[in-house]
């Protein structure tokens, strides 16, 4: 059974509380991603939240905040993760009673990488599962 770390996006790119919604917008464009980490400034790697493109856009710029606004102020903290030697059925599981596309992925609350939808599906692993974990999340979306 494969686990988490096989199939993850590994060194994901991630912001700290020191950067601004402006440099994570940014860093969206140039990574091609909707999902930023946010990490300790400290050592680098504590996982503290996380910002999707929907968190800037409806808690950053909808509210009038300029690019200049600290990521604390759009982040989620609430944050969903899976331990790196999890199986990738108990990531799909997660994504789907959860509702959601991405999940950090930490080793000692250390985040190590990223994992999502595509990665299961891409790399052909429990795709019964991501495709499923996909329609739920869909289908609760339009409602």
């Amino acid at each position: 059974m494969k686990i988490v770390k096989e199939v993850m996006t590994a060194d994901p790119a991630s912001v700290t509380l020191l950067d601004n919604i402006y440099e994570v917008a940014v860093k969206m464009r140039d990574y091609g991603t909707g999902f930023i980490p946010v990490v300790d400034s400290a050592d680098g790697a504590t996982l503290l939240g996380v910002i999707t493109d929907r968190d800037l856009v409806l808690r950053g710029y909808a509210d009038k905040h300029p690019g200049s606004t600290a990521v604390e102020t759009v982040m989620s903290r609430e944050v969903i993760s899976i331990p790196e030697t999890a199986s990738v059925d108990e990531a799909a599981e997660l994504m789907a009673s959860r509702q959601i596309r991405r999940i950090p992925v930490t080793r000692d609350k250390k985040l190590t990488g990223i994992v999502s939808l595509g990665d299961l599906a891409v790399k052909r692993i429990y795709a019964d599962e991501a495709a499923e974990a996909l329609s739920e999340i869909s289908r609760r979306q339009l409602h």
